[in-house]
């Protein structure tokens, strides 16, 4: 499937929000969306330096967790330049969509998959929404995505799709930054995410404002407990969480059982008609 290096944003005037105050759930869909195509050319190496090259071994674990092995369909959503997909792929998962709603960043992602030609599997790219995806129910074995539940407009909304294109008894699992617990961690995480990374991300991409984004967006977001209870309003059944590098990042896993007669798991089809926002 050969992809688009850019897609055509929103007829929206896109400006700088400093105080990341969105007016409306599009205008943020929207500032997110623009905002992945302009660090898409430095967005791998920015995720290396901000983790100190930990990132890559967070995605191998979430695809663990997610129980990826051989014969595997696995939709990988806001899949960025594909390095989930890959790890997907590397597993044993006879095939991977990754889908993605910044066409630049998939356009990362292609050059990547192209340069691992003749490995056993595939990856297939999409433009998609991940508030509409384009998929049958019940498509995938897995459903994975990383760092990006804190930029979609519709969190819940976001997690029932994620479960509804998921087969009975495949799993869903996530890898998402959260607000360390430990209060010394918790300390130095402020200072580094709010003070650093927002320097580290003007100087190496050029964009201040997205590596300013990013400390306000963990800093809004829910909880691992309460992500836990989402994802169980959402239709999963045995949701858990574990957390890692002092509870600065969570990796949350659920599977999609058969409801019973008292216990009967509820999803949409149809969420909202708004755009969803990725990642990382």
């Amino acid at each position: 499937m050969s992809m688009p290096s850019t897609i055509i944003k929103p007829n929206l005037a896109i400006m700088p929000v400093r105080d990341f105050r969105f007016d409306t759930p599009q205008h943020k869909s929207s500032y997110v969306q623009e905002m992945f195509n302009r660090i898409a050319p430095r967005y791998d190496l920015m995720n290396r330096l901000m983790t100190f090259g930990r990132d890559q071994s967070w995605r191998k674990r979430l695809i663990r967790h997610a129980g990826v092995s051989k014969n595997a369909l696995v939709l990988d959503i806001a899949t960025g330049t594909g390095d989930i997909a890959l790890s997907a792929r590397a597993a044993g998962a006879r095939g991977v969509i990754g889908a993605d709603f910044s066409g630049e960043m998939l356009a990362y992602a292609q050059r990547k998959i192209q340069k691992e030609k003749g490995r056993s599997g595939y990856i297939h790219l999409a433009v998609a929404d991940g508030l509409k995806l384009p998929f049958p129910d019940e498509t995938f074995d897995a459903v994975v995505t990383g760092f990006s539940l804190r930029n979609v407009a519709h969190l819940d909304a976001f997690l029932r799709e994620m479960v509804r294109v998921t087969k009975q008894g495949g799993k869903v699992a996530s890898l998402e930054i959260t607000r360390p617990r430990h209060p010394w961690f918790r300390q130095f995480f402020a200072w580094y995410f709010g003070k650093i990374v927002p320097r580290i991300g003007a100087l190496v991409s050029g964009q201040k404002d997205a590596y300013s984004y990013l400390p306000h967006s963990v800093a809004i977001f829910v909880t691992p407990e309460e992500l836990r209870v989402r994802l169980e309003d959402a239709g999963l059944h045995h949701a858990r969480f574990e957390t890692l590098m002092f509870g600065s990042v969570s990796i949350h896993t659920g599977a999609k059982i058969r409801a019973t007669v008292t216990s009967r798991i509820t999803t949409t089809n149809t969420p909202p008609n708004t755009i969803s926002a990725r990642m990382r």
